[in-house]
């Protein structure tokens, strides 16, 4: 999650409960992450989606949404956020970008045992779940929220995607991403960056494991789940 000079992020700037100023009057917000990241991780993406149905965890502004949309028209994509701030964003980038394939954003607490998806209107079964940035600030309960809900309502052949910053079996993959942790950790002892180890564990209580660790820029890593044959 640290930039090439391993300088901290805006984390809580960026995705917590203040967001950022409008982008626009219309309420789009803007996240910087977005512009350094979104490419890279487009690439990876499209190596694993061409049709289907896929919810996005924490969409934030909905930046992500509207770009991935645009270049994966094959897909439909369905953002979710909990922040009333986040939807408000997501809602007016979408009215901006105006793709066919780009659902209305739906409120959503991970963490919740059941996510009640039909009553929300939303398919039962995704070719995808994703996720950019959400684990390492939100509670443990979240991380176990999303795989819980990934074994319910992945398909046959889903994928849980899942990027941001990673230890790797209990080692930091950088001295930045050590910073970064012991940072989050001091603003919220609930928070800090995950280990792989520990997710391969919600995994495997949940049907699923992981399949591929994509390494990615800025100490980043996309981390793809997929369902045990």
């Amino acid at each position: 999650m640290t930039d090439d000079k391993g300088a901290l992020p805006q984390h809580v700037v960026e995705f917590g409960k203040g967001g950022l100023p409008p982008a626009d009057a219309d309420g789009r917000l803007d996240a910087p992450a977005f512009h350094r990241n979104h490419a890279p991780i487009l690439a990876v993406l499209s190596r694993f989606l061409r049709s289907g149905d896929v919810l996005e965890i924490g969409s934030g502004t909905g930046q992500h949404a509207i770009e991935f949309c645009g270049s994966l028209p094959g897909v439909t994509w369905w953002p979710s956020d909990h922040l009333d701030s986040h939807m408000r964003s997501i809602a007016a980038w979408r009215a901006h970008a105006r793709l066919a394939n780009l659902r209305a954003p739906t409120q959503l607490d991970a963490s919740q045992i059941d996510w009640q998806l039909a009553e929300r209107g939303l398919p039962q079964k995704f070719t995808a779940i994703f996720l950019a940035n959400v684990i390492h600030i939100a509670p443990w309960s979240v991380a176990e929220g999303i795989f819980a809900g990934a074994g319910r309502h992945l398909g046959k052949d889903g994928r849980l995607l899942l990027y941001g910053p990673f230890r790797r079996d209990g080692v930091h993959n950088s001295p930045g991403n050590e910073t970064f942790d012991a940072g989050l950790r001091r603003d919220n002892p609930e928070w800090g960056v995950r280990d792989t180890a520990d997710l391969k564990k919600l995994s495997s209580a949940n049907g699923l494991r992981l399949a591929e660790l994509i390494e990615m820029p800025a100490n980043n890593a996309v981390l793809v789940f997929e369902r045990v044959p």
